[in-house]
């Protein structure tokens, strides 16, 4: 009989025990059950459409990407070369890249069907921000070629055929009231065959658009005085009124070798472009981020220090992206 209790009171003892063991272990399994499952961060490809590895557009492009990733959440920027200002236009309108570094006036041909784009106009291009000058500038080694006036006549490099240098180079001798057919003898040739043709004066006068000191340019010093030609007074006047992409820019005295004098002349802007599209959102960190990291843009490239919010609408070709101009405003640069 005492065994038979003792039997009955383990049995007890035991039955409680898992009890309380279940009655713990249930809580948390409950509280797992209903707990809301971990957020994922949907994530966002942001390919930047730059230029050659050898030039300013591919290290600034890298330091956007880096300056992306490692502030806004979600995104993955990937900084791509190409064959710069035109073929990032193309890119864009393909929707291969979401962000492109491109000339101011480039994307200006774009958004109006001009140039280039006469018969490819985007009107979904929209702007960020302007970045940095790169200069017209019209070189000679002849100093008797003082104004664009003086072209006249003469052979001149204009860039090659479809590019926005041509399309500089054209804009120039019609201001001065000069026939780009009938009144030069143009040679389309690029930057380096341009610089050699001045070395051995089979071109008398070369157009170059590009930012300063131009890699080119100091080559042909090495060699000879380099002269260069204003683009000043009326002609500088009636190019402004034209075209809403020029801005007044000062060449400083000893760029080059020869060059002893400020030269006052237009400049074209890089900038950064995307879609219409692209979220108001995405639009507004990525400008805001790239002024809080500045100091990451000024170690990609000399030209950083030139990328500043305060300079970022001037010269700003196209239609302003929703969160870019929601950035400015809060800023107050934009009303």
């Amino acid at each position: 009989m005492k065994k038979t209790f003792k039997v009955i009171a383990v049995l007890m003892i035991l039955t409680m025990a898992m009890g309380l063991f279940a009655g713990c272990t249930s809580k948390p399994a409950e509280q797992a059950a209903t707990a809301e499952p971990e957020k994922k961060v949907e994530q966002v490809f942001v390919n930047i459409g730059t230029g050659g590895t050898a030039g300013t557009y591919f290290p600034l492009g890298g330091a956007f990407a880096e300056i992306w990733n490692g502030n806004i959440e979600g995104v993955n920027a990937t900084a791509q070369s190409t064959g710069a200002s035109v073929a990032n236009i193309n890119l864009l309108k393909d929707k291969k890249v979401e962000v492109v570094i491109v000339q101011n006036d480039v994307a200006w041909y774009t958004e109006n069907g001009s140039e280039m784009f006469k018969d490819a106009k985007y009107a979904d291009i929209r702007g960020l921000i302007t970045m940095y000058a790169e200069p017209l500038q019209i070189i000679t080694t002849d100093p008797s070629i003082k104004s664009v006036a003086d072209l006249k006549g003469k052979n001149v490099a204009v860039g090659a055929i479809g590019s926005g240098v041509e399309a500089n180079a054209r804009q120039i001798i019609a201001a001065a009231g000069m026939d780009f057919e009938k009144d030069i003898n143009a040679k389309f040739l690029s930057f380096a065959e341009a610089s050699a043709g001045l070395k051995d004066k089979q071109v008398d006068v070369a157009f170059l658009t590009a930012g300063i000191p131009t890699a080119a340019i100091q080559d042909l010093g090495a060699q000879r005085e380099v002269h260069v030609v204003p683009v000043d007074g009326a002609v500088a006047d009636k190019l402004l009124a034209d075209y809403k992409f020029f801005t007044k820019f000062t060449i400083p005295a000893n760029t080059y070798n020869g060059q002893t004098e400020d030269v006052e002349t237009l400049t074209v802007k890089a900038m950064l472009a995307v879609n219409a599209d692209l979220s108001e959102d995405l639009a507004y960190q990525l400008v805001k981020t790239l002024y809080d990291n500045q100091d990451r843009v000024v170690a990609a490239h000399n030209v950083g220090k030139n990328i500043t919010k305060e300079t970022a609408l001037e010269g700003m070709s196209v239609t302003l992206h929703p969160g870019a101009e929601k950035y400015f405003k809060e800023e107050g640069l934009l009303k």
